[in-house]
């Protein structure tokens, strides 16, 4: 399984993004996808998933009401809409796939950079 993002940049504090996810060497929809994040000196934290099959999503506290997961089951593709940008959303952004019965995230993609300035 492989798993591509894309859709990161330089944007302006208050401006909007769209990240994609593209996973590839799955035929079921049986799983999770989720984004995290890593800032300049700090950890990698949580920031949205969705589960594929049913479309559940959960978000860290921090991005609630500001950005929104989704998916495109047919493309095997998940999207993450950031809205309201602030400079604290500045990182690498890691998109990842878990199976749906699992808590660890075993896939990971190469992460693309989103920098907000202000």
């Amino acid at each position: 399984v492989q798993l591509q993002a894309s859709g990161g940049g330089l944007v302006q504090a208050g401006g909007s993004l769209r990240l994609s996810c593209a996973v590839f060497g799955r035929s079921s929809n049986n799983y999770v996808m989720g984004w995290f994040r890593q800032a300049p000196g700090k950890e990698r934290e949580f920031v949205a998933a969705i589960f594929m099959s049913g479309g559940k999503t959960v978000y860290a506290d921090s991005v609630k009401g500001r950005f929104t997961i989704s998916r495109a089951n047919a493309e095997h593709t998940g999207y993450l809409q950031m809205n309201s940008l602030e400079p604290e959303d500045t990182a690498v952004y890691y998109c990842s796939a878990r199976r749906a019965l699992s808590t660890k995230y075993d896939y990971w993609g190469q992460g693309t950079l989103v920098t907000v300035s202000s």
